[in-house]
């Protein structure tokens, strides 16, 4: 889930223990352009003091008003709509004309907010069903296909990560593709047969395998939630990895290498069972041309790519520099 609203679960959990009233709204429905997409959380507490955000802030600023003087929900869940006319939506940051529906949830002990956060942090993917009638919550495991449900009597949300990242090797661009991995919300899990590589690996809260790469890829059974990087510069290991991964329908499959290398890797593949469709989903050389020189920056460029295809966003081609002149001729360097 979003690490911005797995935040406000934990806000909103300590809020509760420390004998606050707090208000949980969530973002069931939108019409038109929306800030925060449906699944996104807010939490406010009796003094008004806020966590996460369902819009721009206007709307949180109307909840925050209505939460200190009790008006916004009592005992019981309830649904309130924001911006159904064009000048509401003008007074509350909201595109002309859009809505923004939100189920609000007056949080106590039967809302299971500290389940649900055990969960989460053992990198479980559940599903929280919320009874609208008795303000009661239970919780249940779910699968990627799992949706936000809401039908006025059952509102059903999705928590945990619900995107993987399969990194092949565990060298040192790995370590800053690891840690920014998890600060975007993949599960993270390191492939490495290597024993020299595997004995220095201390990313927390990654998973690190030690078998061969293409049993690893298997044993995941990848869907379209996860990605594959290859970072060994081993065709022994990275090839392996690959040749299983592009048959998958993983959304994102990278490996790294200059362009001279990716060519090389292509013919490679090409003589196994892969179709020329499959070899083309491979993205290499793997990440977005930002320039990016050091571990850190190749980091950034691979999930910068990687988040464009999954948000189906088109990258144009960073434009290159013109060359430097020296004495009026061109320098080809």
């Amino acid at each position: 889930m979003d690490s911005v609203d797995l935040q406000v679960l934990k806000s909103a959990a300590e809020w509760v223990k420390s004998g606050h009233r707090v208000v949980m709204a969530t973002v069931v429905k939108t019409w038109g352009s929306a800030p925060r997409p449906i699944g996104a959380l807010t939490a406010i507490r009796d003094d008004g003091m806020v966590v996460g955000s369902v819009s721009g802030g206007c709307v949180e600023d109307d909840m925050i008003l209505r939460v200190r003087n009790r008006e916004l929900v009592q005992d019981k869940p309830a649904t309130t709509q924001y911006g159904v006319s064009a000048e509401e939506a003008t007074r509350f940051g909201l595109p002309c004309g859009g809505t923004l529906e939100l189920v609000l949830e007056p949080l106590s002990a039967d809302s299971g907010i500290d389940q649900l956060l055990a969960h989460v942090e053992r990198h479980e993917l559940v599903k929280r069903t919320l009874n609208m009638k008795t303000g009661r919550a239970s919780i249940e495991p779910a699968v990627n296909a799992d949706q936000l449900t809401f039908d006025g009597e059952k509102f059903v949300t999705i928590h945990g990560p619900r995107w993987r990242l399969l990194i092949i090797g565990a060298g040192q661009l790995s370590k800053y593709l690891a840690q920014m991995g998890q600060a975007l919300d993949y599960n993270v899990i390191v492939c490495d047969p290597r024993e020299e590589y595997t004995e220095g690996w201390d990313v927390p809260g990654t998973e690190l395998k030690r078998g061969m790469p293409d049993d690893v890829v298997s044993e995941l059974n990848l869907d379209g939630h996860s990605a594959v990087v290859t970072l060994t510069h081993d065709p022994k290991l990275d090839d392996l990895a690959l040749i299983e991964a592009l048959k998958s329908p993983a959304f994102y499959v990278g490996a790294i290498g200059s362009r001279k290398n990716n060519e090389s890797r292509r013919k490679r593949l090409a003589e196994f069972d892969l179709s020329a469709a499959e070899i083309d989903r491979l993205h290499g050389p793997v990440g977005l041309k930002l320039g990016a020189k050091t571990p850190p920056e190749i980091a950034i460029a691979i999930l910068a790519e990687m988040t464009a295809v999954k948000n189906d966003a088109q990258i144009p081609q960073i434009i290159e520099k013109p060359k430097a002149t020296v004495a009026g001729c061109a320098v080809t360097t």
